[in-house]
């Protein structure tokens, strides 16, 4: 068709199309620890600094952060490892404990790599396997606070991480996500599939099999008044904050009054400032 044409018109042609087209991603450099996906070129970022705290840290989640160490050493050691969900009261340390095990795992064998996933890159994530499939490492694909819209079908993309697809989930990788939710979705959402759909059953359960294929559920709860001091002391000698206990406590309990809960987040919020007041680095 454009066989009649001069060679000047068919170079700015080609050109033009050059310059439609996405630029190809660099070939990623696996030597970092940490990484950030992203789509569109597809490409791995590392990153330099990865913000988390000391595993010993992070207090009151002790089954849980047992059970994901022994999961995390195994799968870092080239063994069978399952999918873990890490669901339940927000604010309470779940996506802290994963970049934590990882960095302690990782002191034990270097190979453990760690790869963050936005939700809303799910779509790609395909491709994102496919460039891990084969590279040297093991590699933690992480994805925090998943959850699901009533028309959100980017879960069906994440079917192929845990388990689906011909290929299925490379030997190399495990997939470790955070949810508020323990079936990924509201509770409404459920019910009105339930209400809604010809067939009742089938409708809810493309959408709680989901979660059914993580091998691992860690829940986490909310924690006792005993256990937010807890934290707060911790924090305080780790970080060396100069403040006795009777101080600590009394002003500890406004600051999760004026919140209105109480969790590990509000419990490193009030840290921050006690260390700002007295002075004091978080480093």
């Amino acid at each position: 068709m454009l066989e009649g044409l001069p060679a000047d018109p068919l170079r700015r042609i080609a050109e033009a199309l050059e310059r439609l087209a996405p630029p190809v991603g660099l070939a990623p450099d696996f030597r970092g620890t940490a990484f950030a996906w992203h789509p569109d070129p597809d490409r791995l970022t590392p990153v330099e600094q990865v913000s988390r705290v000391d595993l010993s840290l992070l207090v009151g989640v002790d089954r849980s952060r047992e059970t994901l160490v022994a999961n995390t050493r195994a799968f870092a050691k080239g063994f069978p490892a399952n999918n873990a969900l890490l669901w339940g009261a927000r604010g309470m340390g779940k996506s802290s404990l994963v970049k934590a095990v990882h960095a302690a795992v990782h002191q034990e064998e270097p190979s453990l790599k760690i790869v963050e996933v936005s939700r809303e890159d799910l779509p790609s994530i395909g491709r994102c396997l496919a460039l891990l499939r084969g590279a040297p490492g093991r590699f933690i694909l992480f994805c925090d606070d998943l959850s699901f819209s009533h028309d959100d079908a980017h879960y069906k993309s994440l079917k192929a991480v845990l388990d689906g697809g011909i290929e299925g989930r490379p030997d190399n990788v495990v997939l470790y996500a955070t949810s508020n939710r323990r079936h990924l979705m509201p509770r409404d959402m459920i019910e009105n599939e339930r209400s809604s759909a010809i067939s009742p059953s089938e409708a809810v359960e493309e959408k709680v099999s989901l979660s059914d294929r993580f091998g691992l559920w860690l829940g986490f709860h909310p924690c006792s008044q005993d256990e937010y001091l807890a934290m707060i002391r911790g924090y305080c000698d780790a970080f060396r904050i100069d403040i006795d206990d009777q101080t600590l406590w009394a002003e500890a309990i406004e600051w999760q009054a004026t919140r209105g809960s109480r969790s590990g987040r509000v419990a490193w919020q009030y840290v921050i400032d006690l260390a700002g007041r007295r002075g004091a680095k978080l480093a």
